[in-house]
């Protein structure tokens, strides 16, 4: 497992290299305040770790007060439901779809059954894309023309699965911002129809984060969960940005679970978030 972390902050890690060349046994409290700062940590943040800790800083002292901005709950188990109804929300960019996909292929890897629902009718694009990878990772799709009322195919799509006993549903909605009024009302309509659909769907809500974003995605995040009320968080792109500091930021802002990240393009390029080894893949770069 780390070492898809250290594909994943790879970026980071070359960032913190030039703030930090050597490694050493310890390190002063400037220099962890620089390689927190260069790796996208909010200011205020940085203040707040620093709090309590040493002049003279070792890894252990690190890895604790880092390990503190985890110690919120999360409940990554899925409920007992049949099927299992996920809603993925996010703004255009963020890696929607290739997720949904990332998310199809590691429920079917694990045995379960999979359909999808492409909610997203306010772009032809977007229900093209995911019909294609529907194709080929051969499951089922429920879909229709572009402009069609999205909560028809949550309906639909929960509906089909009953039916045919399938155990996971994945529902994709349009990239909306948060500041779309008619958008964001559009995506609580859907939320209750799938309640209809099926006592208690959702079962869960997940909102993408692009990594490369940064920090700068927290006010977009607590605005959705304002909106709809977030289960949990995925991060994409963490692979090709500096900025992987940033989950540190998010995890401290937001106090909900970042329940996996994605690192690369491909099905299998999503991994279950670890603090743990997270964190560690940070210090692996700092510390002898």
């Amino acid at each position: 497992m780390l070492g898809f972390f250290k594909k994943a902050l790879g970026k980071t890690n070359e960032a913190i290299k030039d703030v930090a060349p050597k490694k050493k046994k310890h390190i002063s409290k400037d220099e962890f305040e620089d390689i927190l700062l260069e790796s996208d940590v909010q200011y205020e943040l940085v203040e707040y770790l620093l709090e309590g800790l040493p002049e003279k800083i070792g890894r252990v002292q690190a890895f604790n007060s880092l390990i503190t901005l985890f110690q919120y709950k999360a409940d990554f188990k899925e409920s007992d439901a049949k099927p299992f109804v996920e809603m993925i929300i996010g703004v255009n960019g963020a890696g929607k779809t290739t997720t949904i996909s990332k998310l199809a292929y590691r429920y079917k890897s694990e045995g379960r059954s999979v359909i999808l629902g492409a909610g997203d009718t306010f772009r032809a694009a977007a229900i093209e894309q995911l019909s294609r990878w529907a194709t080929k990772l051969d499951i089922p799709i429920v879909s229709t023309q572009q402009g069609h009322d999205p909560s028809a195919v949550v309906y639909d799509t929960i509906a089909s699965a009953e039916a045919k006993g399938i155990d996971n549903v994945i529902i994709d909605t349009a990239g909306r911002l948060h500041t779309q009024t008619n958008l964001g009302e559009e995506l609580k309509k859907m939320i209750r129809v799938a309640g209809k659909a099926i006592e208690q769907a959702p079962h869960r809500k997940l909102l993408i984060l692009d990594g490369t974003q940064g920090s700068s995605s927290i006010n977009q995040a607590k605005a959705f969960d304002d909106l709809i009320g977030i289960d949990g968080i995925i991060i994409t792109k963490l692979d090709g940005t500096a900025k992987g500091g940033s989950l540190l930021s998010i995890a401290y802002a937001l106090k909900m679970p970042i329940f996996y990240i994605g690192i690369g393009e491909q099905p299998k390029d999503l991994i279950q978030f670890k603090a743990n080894d997270y964190i560690n893949t940070i210090l692996d770069e700092i510390f002898i």
